[in-house]
Formats: structure tokens, C-alpha cells, sequence
């Protein structure tokens, strides 16, 4: 996603050595930047714990199958908008955010309201891969949401099967990972192969408006029951006001693009 608008610099977001982070605001709408038109990232400012960007709200699509996650892991921490919304939304749980740009967890601390570390959440600036590699990481995370670009955005930065397997490692038995897959064409077969190279089950749901597609990655293959997952989805939309049954319907398209 691109934008036209003015973008404002923060020299307080330039720390050398990694992209510079900055802002735009159109209509309501404050947008993340790396110094380039890429949107990596969107917070509306009278609702600052919502998510706002379509492909960000469907990197919750494992509320679907997992109600009472305790720990929820973020590689890229973006804006913030998935880190603040379990933070908010899920008490009991503990949220990490992996972010390798110091710049980029300064501005969500000063420009979109995330909140300071504390005992349920957790930001660390440090290499996303050098986390899942972690054996003290192995076996703990239900819910893994994975978003990992560069300023030019042209794929996700890591990709390989290493990585996928490492990922896959880090989840609990019946752990989820959602994964974001935006840029060039090519980049789209490439994490999908390496993603069923290692995962037991991979789904993947297009975006409407834009290129997105955000794929479901699971650890253990799981039941779809479409009528269970339609009312899972209209208590999302009840209880966080997501558009869950948007997911369940491009789950149900997916299967039956597999036929």
C-alpha cells in the first residue's frame, strides 16, 4: 500500500544504520513509513487500539480456531496495531514484538501509543530470526504473527524453509502461525512451498483491496467445521468488532479452490 501525502520526518526517528521511520496522516488516519511510500502501518487516531489496515485485522484470523492463547508472538512490530490489540484484548496472555528497527519502536512508542514494557508485554529490539532460533523460545507460543518487510517492501525478508521450520518450532502443539505475504509476484509460490515444507496445514486467505495474502500456518492439522467457525466469527465480531465471518467465507473460497 502506497500513499501520496506529505510525509512528516521525525529526526528523533533516524537512529543511523536502519531506515529512517516516519509518518503521514490523511483523514484521521496516521500511516507508518521506512523514508519510503510504502504504508507499513496505520492507527486511526481516535482509535488508537483498533486495527485499522484489512490484511493487518486478518492476521487474527487464528482467533478462529484459539480462544485462550497465553502467549502471543509478533515478528515486526508495523505500527504496533497487533502488539496494542493483544496487549488490550487478551489479559491473561503475554505479548512479545520482535523488531530489529530501533527507529520503528520509538516512533510506535511516541507516535502510536504502544504502551512501555511491562510483565505481560515484552518489545525487544533484535534480529527476528536470531528469536525463532532461540531454543528457550521452542514450544511456547500459541499464536505467532509474522509481517517482515524492508522499506522497499518487495517481499518478506526472511523466507526460507530454516526460518519456516524455526517458526513452526517455536509454537506450542496446536500453536497457529498467521504470516503476512505481500510484493512481487514470485515471492508469493517461494513462502508458500517452504511453508508446507514444514507446517502439517497451509491456508491462505487473499486480501480484497489490495495484494496481500495472509496465510494460516498450523503446527496440527485442524477439523474446519464450517458451521463451528461461523459462529466463532460472529462471537469475534460481537466481542472485538473484527470481521471474522470476512475470514471464514475466504477459508470456504480457498477449499473450494483446492477441489
Amino acid at each position: 500500500m502506497t500513499t501520496d501525502f506529505t510525509s512528516t520526518s521525525h529526526t528523533a526517528f533516524s537512529h543511523p544504520g536502519h531506515p529512517p521511520a516516519t509518518t503521514t496522516e490523511h483523514r484521521g488516519i496516521r500511516y507508518l513509513h521506512l523514508g519510503t511510500k510504502w504504508v507499513q502501518g496505520a492507527m486511526r487516531l481516535d482509535k488508537p487500539d483498533a486495527i485499522e489496515l484489512e490484511y493487518v485485522q486478518m492476521m487474527m484470523m487464528w482467533m478462529l480456531f484459539k480462544t485462550q492463547p497465553k502467549r502471543i508472538v509478533q515478528l515486526g512490530l508495523g505500527s504496533a496495531a497487533l502488539t496494542k490489540f493483544s496487549y488490550r484484548r487478551f489479559p491473561d496472555a503475554a505479548v512479545t514484538a520482535i523488531e530489529l528497527n530501533p527507529n520503528v519502536i520509538a516512533i510506535c512508542g511516541a507516535q502510536f501509543a504502544l504502551p512501555p514494557n511491562d510483565a505481560r508485554l515484552d518489545v525487544r529490539e533484535m534480529n527476528a530470526l536470531d528469536f525463532v532460533l532461540d531454543p528457550a523460545n521452542h514450544g511456547t507460543v500459541d499464536a505467532l504473527q509474522v509481517d517482515l518487510y524492508d522499506e522497499e517492501a518487495r517481499g518478506p525478508v526472511l523466507d526460507t524453509p530454516e526460518f519456516y521450520q524455526a517458526c513452526f518450532d517455536c509454537l506450542t502443539d496446536d500453536g497457529i502461525m498467521c504470516t503476512n505475504v505481500f510484493g512481487d509476484f514470485p515471492n508469493y509460490d517461494k513462502n508458500l512451498q517452504a511453508m508446507e515444507l514444514v507446517f502439517d496445514a497451509v491456508v491462505w486467505v487473499p486480501e480484497m483491496e489490495d495484494e496481500n495474502i495472509v496465510v494460516l500456518a498450523f503446527k496440527k492439522s485442524p477439523s474446519l467445521d464450517f458451521s463451528d467457525l461461523y459462529e466463532r466469527a460472529a462471537a469475534i465480531k460481537k466481542q472485538f468488532n473484527l470481521p471474522a465471518k470476512n475470514w471464514v467465507n475466504g477459508l470456504k473460497q480457498w477449499m473450494l479452490d483446492q477441489q
